[in-house]
């Protein structure tokens, strides 16, 4: 078998139960190896022997039952998806806000003016664009399900709405057939345009939680450059990407992104990989350094050779881990979705025999008897307070978080939350500030005008292009003296700079730059030693072959990381560290914070495997980013946390965002989701509860007791109130949770 992975994107799901269906369906074609739908994101993961099938079965098999798969989707043309997907968010609200107001008079007339003259006509005249132009899809869909032998949410809603509708329609163009047999002919066009109206709501407050899903592929696909600069036949040409062979010389300017990944060949200079890599400092690459395609190339320019191009590079390859992470994650079954998989076939079944018992055992008139249980059952059973229980609770709970600096994306997202086990945070940019930043100078030699001294540094590193170099301007601009004169400054690649001022030769950089210029170290070897215990990088200062100074620079730890940690432990939950940069600093990142475990020197591809790793021992994993190197590992664990200060794929690729990129914030986003997926379940409770009481009812079990028998009115009218209590109960939410 020649078995291909792809990922599609599906339209038209609004339960756990149609993503079944979808995953179902594409399953049992012949030649499909494995099939796998994440509801939250509205994507398939489809495994395939392209010789046997082809994207195009797909999409005639998905479509015969109502939804709709996306099969050509172009990586070049991003702002057309983006403009698709706010058209369908914004279709989404148009018909849940046409939908309420039209509503709203119908619902008036019934409930406050019935006696008016053409009171019925009037309602049923409005009523039909509700039904059938803004709830269509219900109808659409539920005898899609029905030809497959299926039913889900939409079956439930095209049932009670279109009974509710048309047993009205008769008793307002023939209203003397149930006056014939002493019965008064109601009309219930308010329940049934009140309930589309309110499902209608609810999915767009749904859809627009999940409206970002697919943005952390498209802030991916935005780094990739569209053009390169070549040289062929001795001249250079600027060609479009997708015409770069492995083998072309390429030549970089600064400030450009690398447009390949490939190896450097000509000239030296600073790149910034931190959307790679993660590590906020750039890093210096000479002749022969490998260097990443979509990474920024900050000073200097030089000529690479292509090594790796298309979907062979990095980039490309970290897009299709995020492709696979999010499309390959299990399907989390909403508790409402469950039910109702069992719920609506139960209620139709139960409305069905309660007519016939009504029919065959009741007293007469029968067929009457009959016809109003079956509309009171259906009626009473929709699953309007079922639709709310979710986006309700789901809108203050995220309204909540947003009002504390954390942001949720979904439903999924609270429900995994009471489950994790382990925190997996990075290093640079959420334990630390991302920074790097002069610790503290210490001085060697008592007999030096220290002032003097810094200036002449300063004056010295301002020439100079590193980033350390920065780090040590900015500490040192207070004493800025502009009069200084500098002569023969020379940048040392890989080891620092040298230059002579006011007849004196200074010597700043590293330990390599020392030993090439026999600069003896080893009196002050114990400062040397107390720097790479403590992890922080040094930079020596040397004046005419003396060591005068040291300046002790590192990626300074936040004020906020060691109480979050602390925070974390009293969960009982594990914390772990995973960081690009070298096992002395991660060790004494973890020693200062109190972190549980730590792996130094990973890579995207090692972050993801290492959440995999512990998901296969049946760890619930959350993890904490801020870079594009996070991104497929967030993707992937349980819970992604992003660090609102991060690369926008990072925030993108999250289930969580903290505004603020507070480490103390994670505690407080892991309670509030407990809280809020607490409310759901009290919301879906109360919505069964209910049915579970009024079904009966409405069925006509009180009726052999007493002579009750429940009006479709008052169904209609305790149906609305199941959903108000649903509601309210949401609203607690707001006021009860303290961060």
């Amino acid at each position: 078998m020649n078995l291909k992975k792809e990922t599609y994107q599906v339209e038209g799901m609004s339960c756990a139960v149609c993503a079944q269906s979808v995953e179902s369906m594409l399953k049992s074609i012949k030649g499909v190896n494995s099939a796998n739908v994440n509801f939250a994101s509205a994507i398939v993961l489809v495994e395939f022997d392209e010789i046997q099938v082809s994207a195009h079965d797909f999409e005639k098999s998905i479509e015969s039952i109502g939804y709709k798969l996306i099969t050509e989707q172009s990586d070049d043309n991003i702002k057309e998806l983006e403009f698709k997907e706010k058209a369908l968010l914004k279709k989404a609200k148009q018909k849940a806000l046409f939908s309420i107001l039209l509503a709203f008079p119908v619902f008036a007339v019934a409930m406050f003016f019935p006696n008016i003259p053409f009171a019925n006509w009037i309602m049923l005249f409005i009523a039909i664009p509700v039904l059938v132009w803004f709830g269509r899809d219900f109808y659409i869909i539920a005898y899609k399900q029905a030809i497959n032998k299926s039913v889900n949410m939409d079956t439930l809603v095209a049932l009670s709405t279109g009974t509710a509708f048309l047993f009205s329609t008769f008793n307002t163009i023939f209203p003397e057939f149930l006056i014939s047999k002493g019965i008064m002919p109601h009309v219930y066009f308010e329940a049934a345009v009140v309930i589309i109206a309110l499902i209608l709501l609810g999915r767009y407050l749904e859809e627009k939680a999940k409206a970002k899903t697919s943005g952390s592929i498209k802030k991916l696909l935005g780094l990739k450059v569209k053009t390169a600069r070549v040289i062929k036949n001795n001249q250079e040409q600027e060609i479009s990407i997708d015409n770069v062979e492995i083998g072309d010389i390429l030549i970089i300017r600064p400030g450009e992104r690398i447009p390949v990944d490939g190896k450097i060949i000509e000239g030296n200079s600073f790149i910034d990989e931190s959307m790679i890599t993660g590590e906020a400092i750039p890093v210096e690459k000479t002749e022969n350094d490998l260097v990443i395609g979509a990474t920024i190339n900050n000073t200097g320019s030089f000529k690479m050779i292509a090594q790796k191009i298309g979907k062979n590079t990095m980039l490309s390859q970290i897009i299709e881990m995020v492709k696979t992470a999010q499309g390959s994650k299990a399907p989390v079954q909403k508790l409402a979705d469950k039910i109702a998989s069992v719920f609506a076939p139960l209620v139709i079944s139960m409305a069905i025999i309660s007519a016939l018992m009504w029919y065959f055992l009741g007293p007469e008139p029968k067929i009457t008897y009959a016809f109003v249980t079956l509309v009171t059952v259906l009626i009473i059973a929709c699953p309007c307070a079922l639709g709310l229980a979710t986006p309700t609770a789901l809108m203050v709970g995220i309204g909540k978080g947003a009002e504390n600096g954390i942001l949720i994306k979904n439903a999924e997202t609270l429900e995994n939350a009471k489950q994790i086990d382990i925190v997996i945070v990075d290093k640079t940019g959420t334990i630390t500030k991302g920074q790097p930043e002069v610790n503290e100078i210490i001085w060697l030699k008592s007999d030096v005008k220290r002032d003097r001294v810094l200036e002449e540094v300063l004056a010295i590193e301002k020439r100079s292009e590193h980033p350390l170099a920065n780090s040590i301007v900015k500490y040192l601009i207070h004493l800025s003296n502009s009069s200084l004169n500098i002569v023969k400054f020379n940048s040392q690649t890989g080891m620092g700079v040298c230059a002579i001022i006011n007849k004196n030769k200074y010597h700043i950089g590293n330990y390599q730059l020392m030993k090439e210029n026999q600069i003896d170290i080893n009196e002050e070897q114990q400062y040397f030693n107390q720097f790479g215990d403590r992890a922080q990088t040094h930079v020596f200062v040397a004046k005419n072959k003396s060591l005068v100074a040291l300046i002790s620079i590192s990626d300074k730890i936040k004020e906020s990381s060691v109480r979050a940690v602390q925070d974390l432990h009293k969960m009982n939950l594990q914390v772990h560290m995973l960081t690009g940069d070298n096992k002395g600093t991660a060790e004494e990142i973890s020693k200062q914070t109190g972190i549980d475990k730590f792996k130094a020197e990973v890579l995207p591809k090692d972050k993801l495997d290492y959440v995999k790793d512990l998901q296969q021992n049946g760890y619930k994993i959350a993890m904490v980013g801020d870079g594009i190197n996070d991104s497929p590992a967030l993707s992937q664990a349980d819970i992604g946390i992003a660090m609102g200060h991060g690369t926008d794929t990072a925030i993108e690729s999250a289930d969580i965002t903290l505004v603020k990129g507070d480490l103390e914030k994670i505690a407080a986003s892991l309670k509030l989701s407990k809280a809020t997926v607490r409310t759901i379940k009290e919301n879906l409770f109360w919505a069964f509860i209910y049915n579970i009481i009024a079904i009966p009812i409405a069925a006509g079990i009180l009726y052999p007791v007493n002579g009750f028998m429940l009006s479709p009115m008052i169904a209609g009218g305790a149906m609305a109130f199941s959903s108000v209590s649903v509601v309210l109960n949401s609203l607690r939410l707001k006021s009860g949770f303290k961060t």
